[in-house]
Formats: structure tokens, C-alpha cells, sequence
């Protein structure tokens, strides 16, 4: 981690992201334990690494299964757009759908990867039509049949 990053941040800041990345809902009393700082100032250090953007939000990651989203589905697009302005047009149209978990553009044989939510078979086909109607010109769509890993957690930490 010898980086820009490393010059920035210092070890008590990696300790105290990582921590917050692990277990968001530790009180600022108990993360100030962990990294040996007073409660003030690891207030203070969590407030400028938010600040500065190495924290961007604080969630609660919930369970799709339970939630009744049965479908994980990997949708990789092709589009023949390649006006700027169409593409952002196309792109927040991509962000404002509420079962998009992930858009990412891509290099290769297609232009974006979708990773989706939906309940069943039916909101599947209803979210492709949508995905129609913004004239793409190439849908495949993968679904997951079962989870090997899921982490949001960056190997910051480690050595």
C-alpha cells in the first residue's frame, strides 16, 4: 500500500477504516478502544476521512433472499451509441433504475455489465423491455445461481 494513499493516510486512519468497513455500527467510543485514540479525536479523524472522501456513505447491507429478490442477474449490454450526450443520457437512465445494484462500463466485447435485482421471472422480462426501449442493440443476461462470496470489504487492512 505504498501509494498516494499511503502519504495521506496514516496507520490509525487505515485502523479506523478498515474497522468501519467491517463493522459500521461500532460507537465512536468503542472504535476510539480499538485503535488506542481518545473518543474526540477518532470523532475528528472519522469526520475528515468523510470529508475528504475516503468514506463515502455508511449502510446497512440487507438480504436480498429474505427481501424476496430471487433473481441475481449479470446483464452484459452493447449499444451503438457514441454521442457523449447520448451516452450520459443512456447512462442516467441505467442509474435511476432502482433494480440496477451495479453498472459498469466496459472495455471488450461489450459495452456495460448490469448487476440486478429482481423478484422473479416476470420482473426479469418487464426490467429487459425496459432495457429495449433505450435501443440497445445487444442483452445478455447470466443469472446467478447461487453466491460464492459477497464483500464490500477493500483489503486495506491487510498485509
Amino acid at each position: 500500500m505504498e501509494s498516494f494513499v499511503s502519504k495521506v493516510l496514516d496507520e490509525v486512519d487505515i485502523q479506523i477504516l478498515d474497522l468501519m468497513q467491517k463493522e459500521a455500527q461500532l460507537s465512536n467510543a468503542e472504535l476510539a478502544r480499538r485503535v488506542n485514540l481518545s473518543p474526540p479525536a477518532t470523532h475528528a479523524r472519522v469526520k475528515r476521512l468523510e470529508s475528504e472522501g475516503f468514506i463515502e456513505r455508511q449502510v446497512a447491507i440487507l438480504n436480498q433472499e429474505k427481501l424476496g429478490f430471487d433473481l441475481l442477474c449479470f446483464v452484459f449490454m452493447s449499444t451503438n451509441i457514441h454521442q457523449a450526450e447520448q451516452l450520459e443520457v443512456l447512462e442516467k437512465a441505467l442509474s435511476s433504475m432502482p433494480e440496477v445494484l451495479e453498472c459498469h462500463c466496459l472495455t471488450g466485447e461489450y459495452d456495460y455489465l448490469l448487476k440486478v435485482a429482481n423478484k422473479d421471472r416476470k420482473e426479469l422480462e418487464s426490467f429487459i423491455r425496459k432495457l429495449n426501449k433505450l435501443g440497445i442493440a445487444r442483452i445478455q443476461t447470466s443469472l446467478a445461481l447461487r453466491e460464492i462470496k459477497y464483500s464490500t470489504v477493500l483489503p486495506i487492512g491487510d498485509k
